[in-house]
């Protein structure tokens, strides 16, 4: 059972950054398939970058691309999302999320663990 849990959330001012971390208690977190979803007020979860397991599978939603950026440090079981130009339509609760396999990346339904969620708000 892997266990999540994110960080670095916070309030900003449009224009500026946040970088959001993710923790995994699993040490063969290496070979999950992770991810970072967001949902905001009254809407459905959606996604919003992925890595795979290997690393070098990239994935972005067209909201975020080339102001995003994902990451992860297999040696610290963590995945990060880097966040810059962040505008106040990114104002949402940010989750973590891994999976052991499978296919497309932006489906909710495709990954097996979740953290709690971290608030990012940006003012305008």
């Amino acid at each position: 059972q892997v266990q999540l849990v994110e960080s670095g959330g916070g309030l900003v001012q449009a224009g500026g950054s946040l970088r959001l971390s993710c923790a995994a208690s699993e040490r063969t977190f290496n070979r999950y398939d992770t991810a970072w979803f967001r949902q905001a007020p009254g809407k459905e979860r959606e996604f919003v970058a992925a890595k795979s397991w290997g690393g070098p599978i990239t994935y972005y939603s067209d909201s975020v691309k080339g102001r995003f950026t994902i990451s992860r440090d297999n040696a610290k079981n963590t995945v990060s999302l880097q966040m810059n130009s962040l505008k106040p339509e990114d104002t949402a609760v940010y989750y973590c999320a891994a999976r052991d396999g499978g296919s497309y990346f932006y489906r909710t339904s495709n990954y097996n663990y979740w953290g709690q969620g971290t608030q990012v708000t940006v003012s305008s």
